[in-house]
C-alpha cells in the first residue's frame, strides 16, 4: 500500500494523532511524525516570507493585571483602580505571550511590567519548549505574583505591553534591553486597547533590587518636575 503525504495531512487535520493515523494507514509512527514536522516546517517558512508571526498558542496575564480590566470596558480603556500601596503589587505585573512554532513546540516570551513608571522592567527573549514545559514554565514565571495567570486575548496582552511602554517613555525611560530581542514576538499593535498607567494620575517609582534610584530620580525631575511624580525607596515615600 503506498501512503501519500496527502492522506496522512488529512487525516492530521481531522485530528487524529500521529499513531491514529499510522495505525489507520499501516504505517511506522516515524513516518507519519516526518511527513507532519515537515510540513509544520514548510508552513512556518511560507509565514516568515510573508512577514507573518506564527499563530498564538496562549496569552497571559497575572492576576494582578486583569484586576484592572472592567466587566464593561469604557471606550476599550483599562482602568489603573489603584486604592492603596499594597493594590497590584505595586504597580507590578506580568505577560506571558506564547506561540506555536512547530509540532508540539511553543515559542515564549515573557514581560515584566512596571505600569506605575518604569514600563518594561524585564523581558525573557523567545525560548522554544514543548507544551508540556511551556506550562511548567509559565508556572515559574507566575509564582512570585498572588493569584492564578489569567489567559487573555492578544490584543489585550499587547495593549497591556505597549502602555506601559508609551508612558515609561514620556518619562524618560526605555524598556528592558532585552525587550529589543523580544519585540517582534507580541506583533504589532493598533492601539486600540489601552491601560491607564501611572499611580493617582501621576508616575510613581518604587525601587527594585537591580535599580540605580538616583539616576531614575533624576529623570523624573528633568522630564516631570520636581513635586510631580511619587516615589517610595528603601520603603520610605
Amino acid at each position: 500500500m503506498t501512503v501519500t503525504q496527502e492522506e496522512i495531512l488529512n487525516l492530521r487535520a481531522l485530528n487524529l494523532t500521529p499513531k491514529q493515523i499510522a495505525r489507520k494507514l499501516g504505517v511506522k509512527v516515524s513516518e507519519v511524525n516526518g511527513i507532519i514536522q515537515n510540513q509544520a516546517q514548510q508552513t512556518k517558512l511560507d509565514r516568515l516570507a510573508k512577514g507573518e508571526l506564527d499563530p498564538v498558542y496562549q496569552c497571559l496575564a497575572s492576576e494582578n493585571l486583569i484586576q484592572l480590566l472592567p466587566n464593561i470596558p469604557s471606550e476599550k480603556s483599562i482602568k489603573n483602580l489603584v486604592e492603596n500601596d499594597d493594590d497590584i503589587a505595586r504597580g507590578l505585573g506580568l505577560v506571558v505571550i506564547a506561540r506555536v512554532a512547530k509540532y508540539n513546540q511553543i515559542t515564549v516570551c515573557s514581560y515584566l511590567l512596571d505600569i506605575w513608571c518604569l514600563g518594561v522592567k524585564d523581558a525573557m527573549p523567545p525560548r522554544t519548549v514543548d507544551k508540556i514545559k511551556f506550562k511548567e514554565v509559565a508556572e515559574a514565571l507566575f509564582h512570585p505574583f498572588p493569584g492564578e495567570p489569567h489567559p487573555v486575548p492578544l490584543e489585550v496582552a499587547q495593549g497591556m505591553i505597549f502602555s506601559a511602554c508609551e508612558y515609561a517613555e514620556s518619562l524618560g525611560f526605555q524598556p528592558h534591553k532585552d525587550f529589543e530581542k523580544s519585540r517582534s514576538h507580541i506583533g504589532e499593535w493598533d492601539g486600540t486597547i489601552r491601560i491607564e498607567c501611572g499611580r493617582d494620575g501621576k508616575p510613581c517609582y518604587v525601587d527594585g533590587p537591580h535599580d540605580d534610584p538616583m539616576k531614575i530620580m533624576r529623570t523624573l525631575r528633568e522630564n516631570r518636575g520636581e513635586g510631580n511624580f511619587d516615589f517610595m525607596v528603601g520603603g520610605a515615600q
